[in-house]
Order: structure tokens, then sequence, then C-alpha cells
């Protein structure tokens, strides 16, 4: 493993102890020698982990510390680029900016190998079908989701028969093929859900949930079969 997940490993072992580990014991569960473990203590303290002990008397973290980005894994850089490139080619403008300016952020203070291997993954994200974009909308919908709005939203079937309805959006889900809203519908007084290129108009309304949204999310998660995450 690199120096960094080796870092992180340290980190999550000596969270998992509630009193004083011996550095024989640390660097025997890294596979490291015990002056490597001795480094790699000065270097978590030098980013700002409340390790106390010493040699000789174990070592133990103070609650408190937040990992660094520095402290990502190969892996979990790989998995933030493609996550953020995958957002930038599917989500509207707005979500799209959003995820380029974090990888930029979280990239900027990466250590020059890990900065050097974000830029250089090769993990990529294939062209999708056409989808006739409104950003508009699709904006004006994941507000209302944050905020817990109702929308008014004109909607056309798969057999194109048009209705009005005012719903409780509770989540946005992006599919290669199209976006689907999942709300609690007033009209039929339960949980469906709206394509959102079949929606032809949309109307915030400065209007609160009745319900909290993480609440009705729950419910919908239960009748949809999905796990929470």
């Amino acid at each position: 493993m690199s120096r960094a997940e080796r870092l992180l490993e340290l980190i999550q072992i000596l969270r998992r102890y509630r009193r004083p580990v011996s550095g024989e014991k640390l660097s025997a569960e890294l596979g490291v020698s015990i002056r490597s473990l001795y480094r790699d203590v000065a270097t978590l303290r030098a980013q700002g982990a409340t390790i106390e002990g010493e040699p000789g008397l174990g070592y133990m973290l103070r609650p408190g510390f937040m990992l660094p980005p520095l402290m990502f894994s190969e892996d979990e850089i790989e998995a933030l680029v493609l996550g953020s490139r995958w957002v930038a080619e599917r989500a509207d403008g707005h979500l799209a900016l959003a995820a380029r300016n974090a990888l930029t952020k979280i990239v900027a203070v990466l250590p020059s190998d890990l900065r050097d291997e974000a830029a250089a993954s090769s993990l990529l994200v294939g062209p999708s079908e056409n989808l006739a974009r409104k950003d508009q909308d699709i904006t004006t919908i994941r507000k209302a989701i944050r905020a817990e709005h109702k929308l008014l939203i004109a909607y056309e079937d798969a057999k194109a028969v048009a209705t009005q309805r005012v719903i409780w959006p509770i989540a946005l889900a992006f599919f290669d093929h199209c976006r689907v809203v999942a709300a609690w519908c007033e009209t039929r007084r339960d949980f469906r859900h709206f394509r959102t290129d079949r929606i032809k108009m949309i109307e915030a309304l400065e209007l609160r949930y009745t319900r909290r949204r993480a609440v009705l999310l729950k419910e919908w998660r239960a009748l949809e079969g999905i796990p929470e995450q």
C-alpha cells in the first residue's frame, strides 16, 4: 500500500482503541517497522492529529481529527474523478459546474504524486443518449428538494394524457436516458414518479411540505425496496 493509504489505515486503527496501544502492536497491524511507525505518527501529528503518547507508553488518538483531502487513497481519488466527470456530463449546468469546481479544489490540495494520479486518471465517462436538457427545470427541482418546497407542474404521461399537479419532490434520479423525480403527489395522495422530459411547465411554490422530506424519503425507500444508504 502507498504511504498515504498507510497513514489513513493508521488513523482507522487508532480510532478503534479507547486506551493507549503500543507502537509494536500498531506496526504489526500495519506490517511496517517500528521506525516507520514512529515516522507515520510524527507525520499525522504535523497534519493536526492529536495523538497522545510516546515510544514505550503507547499511543491514543483524541476525538475530533478530520482527515485532510491528501489522505484519500488512490482508489478513492479515482472514484472522485469518475464521479465528478459523470456529474459534469449528465447533470444540469449548475451542478456540472459545481462538480468541476469541487474536483479542482480537491486536486489542488493533494500532494504532487496523487495530484498527478488524478490528472492522469484513465476512468472516463462514455457518451450518453441525447437528452433534451432543461437545465432551469432541473435546477428548480433541486432547489425545491433542498428547501422542502412544493412544485406545481403540468405533466404529460406516456399516453400523452395531460394533468396539472402539486407535488412534494423528495429525490431526483439521473439515468442515462432520462431524469426522474420521486415525489408525493397531492392529486393521487401517494408517491409518484415523473420524468423531467414530460414536465411541460414547472412553477416553484413558496409552500413547505407538511411533513419532513427525510421521513417521506424513508417511506418511499421502503415502498420501493431501496435500502438505506
